[in-house]
């Protein structure tokens, strides 16, 4: 790893070398929520209220995280306003996917590149990559050679590349016990690919190999059983031991009890995650207060309530493992 990306992987981690980062570069999700609590359609949402909403949240809870997860188009304002011990990530995909679309192909950001958004502060660059392996094999190529190209984008910036996967299936339901099922091997399958030198991608983001609601003794559990809890540990150890690279962990809009036990389970089967990228299990619930009592009762939530969603997943991140193991320094 040249020195480079390493002063500003260490500038997105804390002093152990973890990364306790808060991902708030939602957008299509973030305007779902807002949608929902104010009766409208998505594309009405105000642009000012997700704007203050993410400027709000950053402000209050930044001081708890190594790092913040933004975007340029609603979080420029919010990058601001984050404590000076956090560093920051920015997203440089196109917000989620056109279903009229088959593959989910990605896309992104149209007038900005990886020099631009290293000029605007960023630390680190993240894209979000829908992978399935019911795509083509020609749809296969295309995405892990738009992986290829911001990697090397990220290579002539000298800024770390972060790559979050996300799993998915075509004709398949994602909240299924059938997806959840599929879902390990999707995964594990990925990590493996996109490990491999030519993509030069530095950290994995992923969200944990099994559906939390579909594991025996979860709180997210409605009875429906896909995996014992010693079946989802080894799921875990398997997709840990296909790459070399760091991984961190998303919380993919779970609760914060939910995406704890997740963390329990890593810990338990010993799995050397670097740490997370955590969003809506953190700051979910404070968009009805928003909508409902406005900017103070936001405020007020997120020093109670949010901060101690913080405080609970910063101690679960105990038994993670820096970085920087696998990118030791030259002698």
């Amino acid at each position: 790893m040249s020195s480079g990306k390493r002063r500003r992987l260490e500038a997105v981690s804390d002093s152990r070398g973890i990364i306790a980062a808060l991902a708030i570069d939602q957008r299509d999700a973030l305007r779902s929520l807002f949608s929902t609590e104010l009766k409208i359609e998505k594309r009405s949402v105000p642009r000012e209220q997700l704007e203050q909403f993410k400027s709000i949240v950053v402000r209050t809870l930044s001081p708890h995280a190594s790092a913040v997860l933004l975007e340029p188009e609603y979080g420029s304002q919010a990058a601001g306003q984050r404590a000076p011990s956090s560093g920051l990530l920015m997203a440089y995909e196109v917000s989620g996917y056109d279903p009229e679309v088959p593959s989910r192909l990605p896309r992104l950001l149209e007038h900005w590149s990886v020099r631009r958004l290293v000029d605007a502060g960023a630390h680190c660059i993240k894209v979000l990559l829908y992978y399935a392996l019911s795509d083509a094999p020609e749809i296969l190529e295309r995405k892990r050679v738009w992986v290829e190209r911001v990697g090397s984008e990220c290579v002539g910036c000298d800024v770390p590349f972060f790559l979050e996967i996300v799993p998915y299936q075509d004709g398949m339901d994602e909240k299924s016990p059938e997806f959840a099922r599929c879902k390990p091997a999707i995964l594990t399958s990925a990590m493996q690919e996109f490990s491999e030198l030519r993509y030069g991608v530095d950290i994995l983001k992923v969200g944990v190999p099994v559906t939390m609601a579909y594991v025996e003794g979860s709180s997210a559990s409605s009875g429906t059983f896909v995996h014992t809890r010693s079946e989802a540990i080894k799921l875990f150890r398997d997709a840990a031991a296909v790459t070399a690279k760091p991984f961190l962990f998303l919380s993919a809009g779970v609760s914060n009890r939910a995406f704890n036990e997740a963390l329990e389970l890593a810990t338990e089967a010993c799995v050397h995650f670097c740490g997370v990228l955590c969003g809506r299990a953190t700051w979910k619930d404070g968009v009805g207060v928003f909508v409902r009592g406005g900017a103070n009762a936001l405020q007020e939530w997120l020093e109670t309530q949010g901060v101690q969603n913080m405080q609970s997943i910063n101690k679960s991140l105990k038994a993670a493992t820096p970085w920087s193991e696998k990118y030791p320094a030259d002698e």
